[in-house]
């Protein structure tokens, strides 16, 4: 069951700046009517409609003209298109271009979503643009010269609706700078199922694209969120969503060096994303002049040796107790970003090879990245570990383990917050 209050409220903020009104009476699971048909729904509704249990859900009886339609759609997106290399790299090819944005164009959108968009638009713009570039993307993903036009359309339609759900949580939980409680992240956490269920309501879209929506969060490694899915369970058309939900979240408004962060997240995940998909991103941002002074964060060498300490620790808190099921899956974890750091580039033994070429400054932006995703993958890492190994009240963690997830929150967090590590 959805959580209209957040929903709602925006809806309401939204009439007082354009006509919004009702498609239908509205009345509630008792049979009362609380809204006519063709009244318009502002602020002063807003207890009426989040006191009562609704027979429909109210975003199937609103309506506000002008709607988001496809020209909408072609002309955001054909702006988009043009504000960063690499979709302007997507543009240059020229079929693939036509065909991904002739298929966003012709997506059916039902009254009921139509409206949602319209309400990211006008209330979300980050979140419509962030809509619109992720259908670009999954649409791309999914062209190939002997790929059937409706694999296309699907693709744009699970990365147009894939983030409805998050007009369902509360707006505060966007902001990039916030800093989530427990309770918090499971609100996020919950958008997917959100958005399917809003997506699953309307028989224009098939199940293929309520599936991948449902799966943008997850990874191959099995480490994403809602279920945790793994390798083929995943579908198809989920691996493409899930990709093109990381490349869209580089670009966001005010983004910097968002190719360059792309290249090393790319690069430091293999192990999450479908390899054959990401090689073609790759490729394509190799055709992209890549800038980068601007992610040079304190010393990337000192960062990566502090980081490369925490990996090397975790083999103390493995032979000072006796494994359990938790740590032999943390310590897979933490074999795979070690051997990302050594694909990347970036082992202990391979910054030693670099010698005066570290003092490069497009060489130290790109280590500065490495270093930050290195240290956002640990914390997470060890986020996991403290979700599957649940302590009872008044119980502590092992003397080892403990100090190791202190040592983590010390070297990580500044780092994943974008400043220097206590060692740079």
């Amino acid at each position: 069951m959805l959580d209209a209050r957040h929903y709602v409220r925006a809806v309401t903020e939204l009439g007082e700046k354009r006509p919004v009104l009702t498609s239908r009476a509205i009345y509630n699971e008792r049979g009362m009517k609380l809204l006519d048909a063709g009244v318009r729904v502002d602020a002063r509704m807003y207890e009426r409609l989040v006191e009562h249990r609704l027979t429909v859900p109210v975003e199937d009886s609103l309506t506000s003209d002008p709607a988001v339609n496809g020209r909408v759609l072609r002309e955001t997106a054909e702006s988009l298109l043009k504000r960063w290399p690499l979709f302007a790299a997507m543009g240059e090819r020229h079929k693939a271009r036509e065909v991904v944005l002739a298929a966003l164009s012709s997506l059916p959108l039902p009254t009921p979503i139509g409206f949602c968009l319209t309400l990211a638009r006008e209330s979300f713009p980050d979140l419509f643009e962030h809509a619109v570039l992720t259908a670009l993307t999954a649409g791309y993903l999914a062209w190939s010269p002997v790929a059937r036009r409706h694999d296309v359309l699907l693709a744009c339609a699970a990365g147009l609706l894939h983030d409805l759900g998050m007009l369902y949580i509360d707006p505060v939980l966007m902001a990039p700078e916030k800093r989530l409680s427990p309770e918090q992240r499971r609100q996020l956490y919950a958008h997917p199922l959100a958005s399917a269920m809003l997506v699953e309501r309307h028989h224009d879209y098939p199940r293929e694209v309520v599936s991948a929506i449902l799966e943008h969060h997850e990874h191959l490694d099995g480490s994403g969120y809602p279920r945790g899915l793994n390798g083929e369970a995943m579908s198809p058309l989920g691996r493409i969503l899930s990709l093109a939900e990381v490349v869209t979240a580089m670009h966001g408004r005010g983004a910097t060096d968002p190719e360059l962060r792309l290249s090393v997240v790319l690069r430091m995940n293999r192990h999450r994303y479908d390899q054959e998909l990401a090689h073609v991103l790759l490729d394509l941002l190799g055709e992209c002049a890549v800038a980068g002074a601007s992610a040079v964060t304190g010393d990337p060498v000192a960062q990566l040796h502090a980081v490369q300490g925490l990996l090397s620790g975790w083999a103390e808190v493995v032979s000072a107790q006796e494994p359990a099921a938790v740590l032999g899956r943390t310590t897979e974890r933490v074999a795979e970003i070690g051997r990302a750091l050594a694909g990347a580039g970036a082992s202990p033994e391979q910054l030693q090879w670099l010698g005066d070429d570290v003092l490069d400054r497009r060489v130290q932006a790109e280590l500065s990245l490495i270093a930050r995703e290195a240290a956002w993958q640990v914390r997470s890492v060890s986020r996991e570990l403290r979700r599957r190994w649940r302590l009872e009240p008044g119980q502590a963690y092992p003397g080892a383990l403990e100090r190791w997830l202190a040592e983590v929150a010390r070297v990580c967090g500044p780092l994943v917050r974008g400043g220097s590590s206590p060692e740079g």
